[in-house]
């Protein structure tokens, strides 16, 4: 059945939300003001519908720029005019912040997308009649859209899509979903495949015939060296990481450099600064120019990596990196003492062992980096109600075009 909506504004997931009978119905693709044809998505959730047509288009509607949105789940938002998108997503931390009662000034957006992405995981699968599918999961969905271009890829990813069709090939014989994680270093394509299972050695020939002709820099499976042309190393400040197989990077070396500069500039009087959740280190060996860093994070690759880099760095601070769980080992107060500024920057499900701990400390300056608005204001509620102040939030939008954005927030202890 054919339903005609209005739409009354765009939700906090991108899409557009028409009120019926005062409960809201999801449309992708759509625009505040926007009087729209839908109809019922079958199999998902009686609140969502399907886009038919555009009866009355918004002013703030731009054609999207890429042939597979729409299709592709990767983007949410190509199709809003520049300043209603970035006053939006701000929106999206004002927003969060009110529902949970932080008062806070939240500053301009900072755009941070850059040269584009650096890692991307594609997915290949066989598919009907035999046919091999690599490319990006549709959106709302399981299934492959293959794409052979992405023009929000960094231009450290060119070549990507062709090498990860490439290493599918004689991976992919059966319908088992195969991921392949592409990272863009200063050396070349750094490529993990997983869910591959044991590789006979004709694959592992095969697939050694794969790095050497796109020139990768290496290839593993589930973190296993299949074969290494170079290193895959990153430069983070004036130290050259060695990246771990599959590691973690902020997703544009702009968004790195945007998050690490709040970060500092957050932390300049600090002598001595405890990094949580550190990962290959993008704010600790940042920071250890000019303080000392003690860095924790459950990643033991990770921390292996940071520790190496501080080391083989000249004119660094004293660098001293761990491996440790701080969901399961958060640090106490009693070992926050020595500290005069904490950063954390944890996953998306944040911190909230840590934080209470943290709330129970002295630490005069907390600084939080985050990837998730809503764990944000819950670790940021623990914060206040322990004794802090949040000075002010800076939203960052690394991921443009979809409903995610980072912030950085800086917590001051009440004297």
């Amino acid at each position: 059945m054919v339903e005609r909506l209005v739409i009354d504004h765009v939700g906090h997931f991108g899409d557009g939300v028409a009120l019926i009978g005062g409960q809201s119905v999801y449309v992708p693709y759509t625009l505040g003001g926007e009087t729209v044809e839908v109809a019922a998505v079958p199999g998902h959730h009686p609140d969502r519908r399907r886009l038919l047509a555009i009866e009355h288009a918004s002013e703030a509607r731009i054609a999207a720029f890429c042939q597979h949105f729409g299709v592709c789940g990767g983007c949410a938002i190509q199709h809003w005019e520049t300043a209603h998108y970035r006053a939006w997503k701000r929106d999206l931390v004002v927003d969060m912040l009110a529902h949970a009662k932080l008062a806070s000034e939240v500053y301009p957006l900072i755009d941070a997308h850059g040269m584009g992405r650096r890692r991307i995981t594609l997915h290949a699968r066989i598919g009907t009649h035999d046919v091999l599918k690599v490319g990006f999961s549709a959106a709302n969905s399981h299934d492959i859209i293959p794409v052979d271009r992405c023009p929000i890829l960094d231009p450290g990813l060119s070549g990507a899509l062709d090498a990860a069709w490439a290493i599918a090939e004689p991976l992919v014989p059966t319908a088992k979903p195969l991921d392949i994680q592409i990272t863009a270093t200063d050396s070349g394509l750094d490529v993990d495949v997983r869910g591959s299972g044991p590789l006979p050695a004709k694959v592992i020939a095969a697939l050694s015939g794969v790095a050497e002709r796109h020139r990768l820099a290496r290839l593993t499976r589930h973190g296993e060296l299949v074969l290494m042309r170079a290193p895959p190393t990153i430069a983070i400040g004036t130290a050259q990481v060695i990246l771990p197989p599959g590691s973690f990077l902020q997703a544009t070396v702009a968004g790195e450099e945007a998050l690490a500069a709040l970060v500092l500039e957050h932390c300049q009087r600090a002598k001595h600064i405890a990094d949580l959740f550190c990962g290959v280190g993008p704010f600790a060996l940042r920071l250890a120019a000019k303080s000392r860093i003690s860095a924790f994070d459950s990643d033991a690759g990770a921390v292996a990596a940071l520790q190496k880099a501080a080391t083989s760095t000249s004119g660094l601070k004293p660098v001293k990196a761990e491996a440790r769980d701080l969901f399961r080992r958060p640090l106490m107060p009693q070992e926050l003492r020595d500290y005069d500024a904490v950063v954390f920057d944890p996953p998306r499900q944040g911190a909230e062992a840590q934080a209470r701990q943290l709330a129970a400390s002295k630490i005069p300056v907390v600084v939080a980096v985050s990837c998730n608005v809503a764990t944000f204001a819950r670790d940021a509620r623990i914060l206040v109600d322990g004794g802090y102040s949040i000075e002010g939030v800076t939203p960052v939008d690394q991921f443009r075009h979809t409903p995610h954005v980072e912030l950085v927030a800086r917590f001051v202890r009440k004297r």
